[in-house]
């Protein structure tokens, strides 16, 4: 496994991390135009981290009550802690050793495989028959999907653990040089950067024209992504690298603090904070957002649910160990796996535990849920498909 896994520097304190100077707009060439963000999620895809460009969580399709395992793939020394993405009849996973693999949907037969010089922490994104990645390098890739062929490269000045996202004709992403880039799809061309106080470890999440970013500066930006400009930042309490989940007129995510917040992303302004000061630890796992109800697990070794209106706690389900992976909704349902080894499928309406698979080694990576199909990957290199069994 990759020795190098540098996604803990910004835990310590937000004064350890990486600094740029605050507020600096960088244009390129041409200004940006004007574009919508790209549509949710269908039930037959998950293109990207956390299935939709709001982050939501939710999946559109279905999964039976008790899903079989299908099928796995097996990466000797291999280590994931990224999300796959799910597209057409392929699941696409990237590795800490730095490898991208395409795998059969159904079976698990693998499609491609293309070995780089560096790692990824990033969950890839898959688009118009491209996908885009970075990795621990700073390098942000677009390859062809059918048969993962590069085509175009760009370099930031740090890590990469962000998820890409889409607005328009092109693709930003955050870095942990602080910046959020936007580049032209096509060409990786660069339109514009945009520089907060410190580094940026989520995917932004998108609402027509803005973008949201919670970073490691205890700030939650909202940017204008026409003009690359930031629109309002609301101060949250202190770092995270969480993605914001966006439901409506809200945003909603947790902080190294032990914090979950709703932000009024149109009033700029936090509307309610939960925080259990008797179990108050960080929140790694990035919420999803359904029937009113904001789930998400915590290394308080447990999940949560709470009312998205006010914040109060609905349910909690004990894990035994933290839950860095951020939880999807599947109809009635919540996967979520666990640094316990286990993946956990839970009642959305009272947090029981009404199904569970013990793969034997830890989750940090999420699940993708899409045309009847769950993917999650562990910290030993496997690859599983759940779902219901044909006949």
């Amino acid at each position: 496994m990759l020795a190098y896994r540098n996604r803990l520097v910004c835990w310590v304190s937000v004064g350890l991390c990486f600094v740029v100077a605050a507020g600096s707009l960088v244009w390129a060439d041409e200004p940006a135009a004007g574009g919508q963000a790209a549509p949710a999620a269908a039930a037959d895809a998950w293109p990207l981290f956390r299935g939709d460009p709001q982050a939501s969580g939710v999946a559109r399709g279905e999964l039976p009550d008790a899903p079989e395992l299908l099928w796995k793939f097996e990466v000797p020394k291999g280590s994931f802690d990224g999300a796959p993405a799910i597209v057409g009849d392929a699941v696409y996973l990237a590795d800490l050793d730095g490898k991208l693999y395409a795998l059969d949907l159904s079976t698990g037969r693998k499609l491609w495989e293309r070995a780089t010089d560096s790692g990824f922490i990033a969950a890839p994104a898959v688009r118009d028959g491209r996908l885009y990645i970075g990795d621990i390098d700073g390098k942000f890739r677009c390859l062809d999907a059918a048969t993962g062929e590069p085509l175009w490269e760009f370099e930031a000045e740090a890590e990469i653990d962000s998820g890409a996202n889409f607005h328009g004709s092109r693709v930003i992403f955050g870095s942990q040089d602080a910046r959020l880039y936007c580049l032209e799809a096509a060409s990786g061309k660069l339109v514009w950067k945009y520089e907060t106080a410190d580094q940026i470890r989520c995917t932004p999440t998108v609402i027509g024209d803005r973008a949201f970013v919670a970073g490691c500066d205890g700030q939650l930006h909202i940017i204008d992504l026409v003009k690359g400009e930031e629109v309002a930042a609301v101060d949250i309490g202190g770092p995270t690298g969480v993605t914001p989940a966006a439901a409506g007129d809200r945003v909603y995510f947790g902080t190294e603090g032990g914090a979950l917040l709703a932000v009024d992303w149109k009033q700029a302004q936090v509307d309610w904070t939960f925080t259990d000061e008797n179990r108050a630890q960080a929140y790694r796992s990035s919420p999803a957002v359904a029937g009113g109800r904001v789930i998400v697990g915590g290394r308080s070794r447990r999940v949560v649910a709470l009312n998205a209106d006010d914040g109060k706690l609905l349910w909690e389900c004990p894990t035994q160990q933290r839950v860095d992976s951020s939880p999807v909704v599947v109809g009635q349902r919540v996967y979520v796996g666990s640094s316990d080894g286990r993946l956990y499928g839970l009642d959305i309406a009272s947090g029981k535990k009404v199904w569970e698979f013990d793969a034997g080694a830890g989750f940090i990576a999420s699940p993708a849920v899409a045309r009847g199909r769950l993917i999650i990957a562990n910290e030993d290199g496997v690859v599983y498909c759940f779902g219901k069994r044909d006949g």
